[in-house]
C-alpha cells in the first residue's frame, strides 16, 4: 500500500482543498495517532481534521484515487447546508454554548473515552493472562502425556505392525 499511498501524495502534493499525508505513529507522530484514535497500522482517516472519520474502502491507488477525488466539504459548522436536520440542531446546540462549556464537554467526553479504552485495556489483560494460562497448563499436560511413555507406545506399536506383516 505504502507506493501507492506515495503515488497519490505526489498526484495532490500542492491542492490547496485536500492534503494527503502519512504520519509515523511509531515515532514523533505517536502523540497525534493517540490523540485521532489510530489503534493499528496502517489506518486511513479523512474528513475534518477535528472530527476525523475511518476510511475502509480499497487500498490500491486506483481505489484510493477514487475515493480521494470524490472528497469535498462536508457537514459541519461551516457549511450547515450540507447537513441533515438532526446534524444541524447539534451544531446549533453547540454554537449556543460558550467556549468554556465547549471545552468541559469536549473534556468529559474525552475522560469518557480513556476510561472505556482503560476498562478494554483491563478487559485484554485479564484475557492475555487466562490465555497464557491456559497454554501453560496445555504445555505441562501434553508433556506429561509424552513422558508417561507415548513415544515407547508408539515405538512398540509400529514395531509389533512390523514384525507382524514380515511373519506372514
Amino acid at each position: 500500500m505504502k507506493p501507492d499511498w506515495d503515488k497519490l501524495m505526489e498526484a495532490y502534493s500542492g491542492n490547496e482543498a485536500t492534503l494527503i499525508a502519512d504520519v509515523d505513529c511509531t515515532a514523533e507522530g505517536k502523540d497525534l495517532c493517540s490523540d485521532i484514535g489510530i489503534r493499528g497500522y496502517p489506518t486511513i482517516k479523512y474528513g475534518d481534521p477535528n472530527d476525523l472519520q475511518d476510511y475502509q474502502g480499497g487500498r490500491d491507488y486506483k481505489a484510493l484515487k477514487a475515493f480521494a477525488e470524490g472528497l469535498g466539504p462536508q457537514c459541519g459548522p461551516a457549511h450547515l447546508d450540507l447537513c441533515d436536520e438532526d446534524k444541524k440542531k447539534m451544531i446549533e446546540e453547540f454554537m449556543a454554548l460558550s467556549a468554556e462549556a465547549r471545552e468541559e464537554q469536549i473534556a468529559e467526553k474525552a475522560k469518557q473515552i480513556e476510561a472505556l479504552e482503560a476498562a478494554f485495556k483491563e478487559f485484554l489483560d485479564g484475557l492475555n493472562k487466562q490465555y497464557s494460562e491456559a497454554s501453560d497448563k496445555k504445555d505441562k499436560d501434553i508433556e506429561a502425556i509424552k513422558e508417561s511413555g507415548l513415544g515407547l507406545l508408539k515405538s512398540v506399536h509400529a514395531h509389533a505392525k512390523k514384525s507382524a506383516k514380515s511373519e506372514l
